[in-house]
């Protein structure tokens, strides 16, 4: 609202979307959880999937994803030994907001190439 002088009070930043998108924004994070709507995948399925990711930067970001509770990682001790990826009910809370970012981008963004 405006004071009386004239002013206006300054805006606020809404701290629940900034936290969203510091988290979200990091490169790769959302194309993961995108990648993982699927369903479950290991760490292999994941690389292939995510062209372009380094297997350093994939293990950082999937560790992040666990951290933060998107993002669950099983692990079957086989043999063969084997991990698994899926997301999580608050990763899969997400997909109404990926869907529609999806759909936005699809009909706001010019094409470009996944990487």
């Amino acid at each position: 609202m405006a004071e009386s002088n004239g002013m206006h009070e300054p805006r606020a930043c809404d701290g629940a979307l900034a936290r969203a998108f510091k988290f979200l924004g990091k490169r790769w994070s959302g194309i993961i959880l995108g990648t993982l709507i699927g369903g479950a995948a290991s760490f292999s399925e994941l690389r292939r999937a995510v062209s372009g990711i380094s297997d350093s930067v994939l293990s950082d970001r999937l560790g992040e994803l666990v951290k933060a509770g998107l993002v669950q990682r099983t692990v079957d001790d086989g043999p063969p030994i084997s991990v698994a990826y899926e997301l999580t009910q608050a990763g899969q809370a997400l997909l109404p907001a990926l869907e529609a970012l999806t759909t936005w981008a699809a009909e706001n963004l010019p094409a470009d190439k996944c990487s």
